[in-house]
């Protein structure tokens, strides 16, 4: 049976499901139909133009109602099938909530803007010339607030896990000596979309040293993720969030284009505020790959924090390198 003989079936009424009428959209654009109708008449040897051309007639052109009818068909598709999907997405989340022991199913993040937010100077951001400029937040009108991850001591899978689970993302600032023996984990967490950032390779702090030992520091570990990882960092924070003007002419020679600080820090039993004591559109929060050794608590637990408090204020929770 021909596209045009399809169509006209009387099945063609009942064909509603996504694949079968992107298929048949398909074939329209495409397979054969889109020729029929615009090009000759298809008459049988002996069979008048006319009859070819009649409506019911195999080969005959599709009618214009026919067309939208299909068009419309398939665009209901897609909507339905849309809807089915983040229907799906919620309900795995809140599935994930109550088994990670969340107050509720954290806010889905918006989709990532089409280009990144102009990093100029104003609040949240300091530039010096043109240099990588320092942002402390992200100047964004989105309800969003970035989670990033520093240093590297703690693997810890559990963590790794809910985040998965949870569809939350983060971004990671590794550290090389705390990395190595190690990079199996960091690799796993780009797997599943994190950002592997550059804190240098010994974690110093960077005022104490010249160009020269602050471009080792930040051009060594650049070479260690890329080798490790297979991506070179774009994004760069200095240890302590101590810096210069060596240090953003060390890291622009790097490849590094921003220096992202932070305005909150996560901990598994509190969440410590720099200036105000509620989250902003495009704050940075900063948290540590670190465990009950160092903390009262361990990162899950951390985790659980930061979505609970985000939630609670009406924020979700967006991936840092989308936005710089």
């Amino acid at each position: 049976m021909s596209c045009v003989d399809a169509m006209r079936s009387p099945s063609w009424r009942a064909l509603t499901r996504w694949g079968v009428a992107l298929g048949l959209c398909a074939c329209l654009a495409g397979s054969g139909c889109a020729d029929e109708d615009a090009g000759a008449p298809r008459a049988k040897a002996g069979q008048p133009v006319a009859a070819a051309n009649a409506p019911g007639a195999p080969g005959a052109p599709i009618p214009d109602a026919a067309r939208e009818q299909a068009e419309a068909q398939i665009r209901a598709a897609r909507l339905g099938a849309e809807r089915e999907e983040a229907a799906r997405i919620a309900a795995s989340r809140a599935a994930a909530a109550r088994k990670w022991g969340l107050a509720e199913a954290p806010i889905a993040a918006p989709a990532p803007p089409a280009t990144r937010p102009a990093l100029k100077s104003g609040p949240g951001v300091t530039r010096y010339g043109d240099l990588p400029p320092v942002v402390h937040r992200v100047p964004t009108q989105d309800r969003v607030v970035f989670l990033t991850v520093d240093d590297g001591a703690e693997k810890d899978p559990e963590f790794a896990r809910m985040a998965r689970e949870l569809g939350v993302p983060f971004s990671a600032f590794v550290s090389g000596y705390l990395a190595r023996g190690g990079w199996d984990y960091f690799r796993g967490l780009h797997e599943q979309g994190v950002a592997v950032n550059n804190h240098t390779v010994n974690h110093p702090d960077l005022r104490k040293l010249g160009y020269a030992r602050q471009q080792q520091e930040i051009c060594g570990e650049q070479e260690a993720a890329e080798r490790e990882i297979g991506v070179a960092s774009r994004l760069f924070r200095p240890p302590y969030g101590e810096f210069n003007e060596d240090t953003l002419r060390a890291a622009q020679s790097c490849g590094i284009v921003a220096l992202p600080i932070w305005n909150q820090e996560a901990f598994p039993d509190r969440i410590e505020y720099r200036y105000d004591h509620r989250l902003k559109p495009g704050d940075i929060i900063l948290t540590h790959f670190r465990g009950p050794g160092q903390w009262k608590g361990d990162m899950a637990q951390m985790l659980r924090r930061v979505v609970d408090t985000a939630t609670a204020q009406g924020f979700a929770l967006a991936r840092l390198d989308d936005y710089l």
